[in-house]
């Protein structure tokens, strides 16, 4: 298949990296390219050339965007392109003012994070006293109109609170609740044998979110994602490989998805360099592993490989080091016992071992 054939649809534009929180699981690169941030006049000019590609959404994510005082600028750039705007935050430095100059701009919805239901747990995982203003946040927003959507990452320390979560979701107003396990990229690889949840929590926690969906459609949608390590084929990671996703970096690298820059530190390419209709259709970091001719059996001739694209090339490099292999999640993977092992040795922690937090740049005051 040509490139020309691929097009994207979704922008995630990463406008920093500063950030007040320092979870443990934090999917930020723990090496960044050097460089001043994409001001707002750049940001302009990519989000003019997204909308070229047939982007039509655009995720606003960090770090924590907050820390942008022209933070709306950029909003406003993407509703004038036509763009459909998220903004993800942990809500820390949203004012009044602040909330509704974004509206004003233009934002169409901010989903807010939270680490748990539970103030004290909450504050543990998020390094910081972050809880309280969290729930003036989305008080905040609700009370604006603005569409509310919540995300909680689940781990080994707060899956069995997943009732609760979803009761604090429904109590202020959410439209919509993201319940992503942990995936062990960025930050969290390291901290893996701390947050990796175990089969009984995962499969516990799946029915509890089934229950859920079932119970609220109509009034709010429960997005569950298990955790990789217990599937047996692999998710067709961002829909294959510069398929339909684009990640800009602080920086103005462009990326395939957003942790591909730990496979691409040679090959990246930049706002600041080249076109992004130049990047997506010619590079060769885009290029890399698309379609099908790059695949090594079992994927060459499996009759999912255009279903799930021979999984995650980013888990598939982290767990053996080479991108290209199958991703070690599928069954049929030669390197399955790789992950089979680390589920050993998840089942047999009686306790698991504490974590490393993130030592995040910390973000601007925001007024």
């Amino acid at each position: 298949m040509k490139a020309a054939a691929y097009r994207p649809y979704a922008l995630l534009a990463e406008l920093t990296y500063r950030c007040p929180l320092h979870c443990p699981y934090c999917s930020n690169p723990t090496q960044t390219s050097p460089g001043p941030e994409l001001t707002a006049e750049e940001w302009d000019r990519v989000i003019r050339e997204a909308a070229a590609l047939g982007v039509l959404q655009m995720g606003l994510s960090g770090g924590e965007p907050l820390a942008r005082p022209d933070l709306a600028p950029i909003v406003q750039s993407a509703r004038a392109a036509g763009l459909y705007t998220n903004l993800l935050t942990s809500g820390l430095g949203l004012t009044a003012a602040r909330l509704a100059e974004l509206r004003a701009a233009g934002l169409d919805t901010l989903q807010l994070s939270f680490q748990s239901d539970e103030p004290i747990l909450a504050d543990e995982i998020a390094g910081t006293r972050s809880h309280t203003l969290k729930l003036a946040a989305a008080k905040m927003v609700r009370e604006s109109g603005l569409a509310l959507g919540l995300n909680v990452v689940l781990h080994r320390r707060n899956i069995e609170r997943l009732p609760q979560i979803i009761a604090l979701a429904e109590g202020l107003g959410a439209l919509r609740l993201e319940l992503a396990n942990v995936q062990f990229y960025g930050w969290a690889f390291p901290n893996r044998a701390a947050l990796l949840p175990t089969r009984e929590q995962a499969l516990v926690a799946r029915e509890v979110a089934l229950a859920a969906q079932a119970r609220l459609g109509g009034r709010m949608d429960v997005f569950y994602v298990l955790p990789d390590y217990y599937e047996t084929r692999p998710k067709p990671c961002m829909q294959g490989w510069g398929r339909r996703y684009i990640t800009i970096t602080p920086t103005g690298d462009v990326l395939p998805c957003p942790t591909a820059g730990s496979l691409l530190r040679d090959q990246r390419e930049n706002v600041r360099t080249a076109s992004l209709a130049w990047i997506w259709h010619e590079s060769e970091s885009f290029n890399r592993f698309r379609g099908t001719d790059w695949m090594p059996d079992p994927c060459r001739t499996c009759p999912d490989r255009e279903k799930d694209f021979g999984g995650c090339r980013c888990q598939a490099a982290l767990l053996t080091g080479d991108p290209t292999r199958t991703d070690p999640v599928c069954t049929l993977s030669p390197d399955r016992p790789l992950i089979d092992r680390i589920l050993a040795e998840t089942a047999a922690l009686a306790l698991a071992p504490a974590w490393q937090y993130r030592q995040n740049p910390a973000a601007e005051p925001v007024a």
